[in-house]
């Protein structure tokens, strides 16, 4: 098992501001690891392929898991602070909210490779909430899969912490004031 308390991951459903607090935090200067689903989505749009979670949810499912692994070992060696925008127990949230069967290596990979034990979730907020060329879901898929994730991380041992929906730098301000102070990160 290896534990990153430097890495900390930023979940819950789609639509609810994650990637807009990450970019805030980017901003201001806390290193932010991108989400996957987004990137895997365009490559296969782009090829053609049907593996995209409205055709072939379990081959998607892994892929994502793939890369969320390559990301978190990519950043192993580091003692820097990281934010993922989702983590690798998402990918087995997702697995449970399609009913895609829990592959080994899936089951393996959410007990191997441990992100800090405190998790920032942003519930669903209906009045950000959009669909675009990637986010197909409606808000009620969105609901649900926060609470999937919600339960999923709860599971896995994780202390979840609710991010309130307030504006952009004043959630930024709420995540960083959460955290301990040992990173030395600066809310400006």
């Amino acid at each position: 098992m290896i534990i990153k308390n430097n890495f900390y991951v930023i979940t819950g459903g789609p639509g609810s501001g994650k990637t807009s607090l990450l970019q805030e935090l980017q901003f201001r200067g806390v290193r932010c690891v991108p989400e996957v689903a987004r990137e895997i989505i365009r490559e296969q749009v782009f090829k053609g392929s049907n593996v995209v979670p409205w055709k072939d949810a379990k081959a998607y499912s892994m892929v994502m898991l793939q890369h969320s692994v390559r990301d978190f070992i990519s950043l192993m060696n580091t003692e820097e602070l990281h934010f993922f925008d989702r983590g690798i127990p998402d990918a087995y949230g997702y697995a449970q909210l399609m009913n895609v069967d829990q592959e080994e290596m899936l089951l393996r990979s959410v007990n191997n490779y441990r992100y800090n034990r405190t998790v920032f979730i942003l519930t669903p907020w209906a009045d950000i909430y959009v669909n675009d060329q990637e986010r197909k879901q409606d808000f009620k898929i969105a609901v649900e899969t926060y609470l999937i994730l919600r339960a999923t991380y709860t599971r896995l041992s994780y202390k979840i912490v609710e991010v309130p929906c307030l504006p952009v730098f004043q959630r930024a301000d709420f995540v960083l004031n959460s955290i301990d102070q040992q990173h030395g990160i600066s809310k400006r």
